[in-house]
């Protein structure tokens, strides 16, 4: 099954497709973008509204990371179900063989992260969100490229990932997780789904370089 997805290779693609872009004006331009890659692209999406209560309430009750971190996967999946539900040709997975499955059949799964990640043994901690989430299924299923919708824009040809850690744009596992993962990565703003088609052809986006850092692993 392995040297499936390795044959995929230089064309899988990975899209987290944040859960803050819930309520903007461009989410359904995203999925009709994504849509047009259907086979070779799957969705990886954030956790958004449905994860901000998740923090609220852990504050506020007190319950613990293993709890939050379930908690928080889950919230990925309702945001993945209610992408699903604005495009009929999206689908959800969780599991590796229900991705490579709606590949085969010119689908755009969107992953349901909380089996896969539980088994996986990856960190219980805020410090882990849907960022590295992506980065790490981008290794798991040896995708090419890895795109992170996010608001802002990033004028430079490239950027490194630490750097985007200290701007709070991405998590701070996710340097980590990017370079293991072996996939080229980069960064499109939630205006450039036109561009997305170009993105994954050519120097269009930003690309994020997982440059080897100096730091203390516990500080990356």
């Amino acid at each position: 099954m392995r040297e499936r997805v390795v044959s995929q290779r230089r064309r899988f693609t990975i899209v987290k497709l944040g859960g803050s872009h819930a309520n903007g004006p461009h989410i359904k331009d995203w999925l009709a973008a994504i849509v047009e890659e259907a086979g070779a692209i799957a969705i990886v999406p954030g956790g958004g509204p449905f994860a901000d209560v998740v923090r609220a309430t852990q504050a506020s009750m007190g319950y613990d990371d293993h709890a939050a971190h379930a908690m928080a996967l889950m919230a990925m999946a309702q945001f993945g179900r209610a992408l699903q539900s604005l495009n009929p040709a999206l689908t959800l997975a969780a599991s590796r063989s229900a991705i490579l499955r709606a590949l085969k059949e010119r689908k755009v799964p969107v992953w349901s992260p909380e089996p896969m990640a539980r088994a996986s043994g990856l960190p219980e901690t805020w410090e882990l969100t849907s960022d590295s989430l992506s980065a790490w299924l981008a290794g798991a299923l040896a995708a090419s490229c890895l795109v992170l919708v996010k608001h802002g824009r990033f004028e430079t040809e490239t950027i490194d990932a630490h750097d985007l850690v200290e701007r709070g744009v991405v998590d701070p596992l996710f340097p980590r997780y990017l370079k293991a993962s072996g996939a080229r990565a980069w960064l499109a703003s939630p205006t450039d789904s036109a561009r997305l088609a170009d993105g994954l052809r050519g120097r269009v986006f930003p690309e994020i370089v997982a440059a080897t850092s100096n730091r203390p692993l516990a500080e990356q």
